[in-house]
């Protein structure tokens, strides 16, 4: 297993996308937010939450002092992202372990490292 360091000078995005299930429809609009843990032994790390665009995919931006916990003894996060509507959690991941983003980052000139999560089916 790597060793979970970054340039606290990277910035990171998170990206998901979102359908509606059945319908293949994205699921837009101002109801909707998308926000990103880091599951600890504890409490939970909040690390950002972004709406959803016209295309259902939702962006989350930071950099690696989101896992900066000096009483957490990970070296790699463990994430997982839920899915709200008007403050009701309609989707919730599986905790991702062990994500070792140095070997999942793609690298966007200008953006920083993008770790792309994949298309999920919402029940809506």
């Amino acid at each position: 297993m790597s060793k979970f360091s970054l340039n606290a000078d990277i910035n990171l995005e998170v990206t998901a996308r979102f359908i509606s299930k059945g319908s293949a429809t994205p699921l837009t609009g101002d109801a909707y937010k998308l926000r990103l843990f880091d599951k600890d032994v504890f409490d939970d790390d909040y690390i950002g939450e972004s709406g959803l665009d016209g295309d259902g995919m939702g962006k989350i931006k930071f950099n690696s002092a989101a896992f900066n916990d000096l009483a957490n003894l990970e070296t790699t996060p463990d994430l997982y992202f839920v899915l709200v509507k008007n403050g009701v959690q309609v989707f919730k991941s599986k905790i991702m372990e062990d994500v070792d983003i140095a070997a999942l980052q793609q690298f966007k000139m200008g953006e920083g490292e993008v770790l792309e999560l994949g298309t999920f089916l919402v029940e809506d």
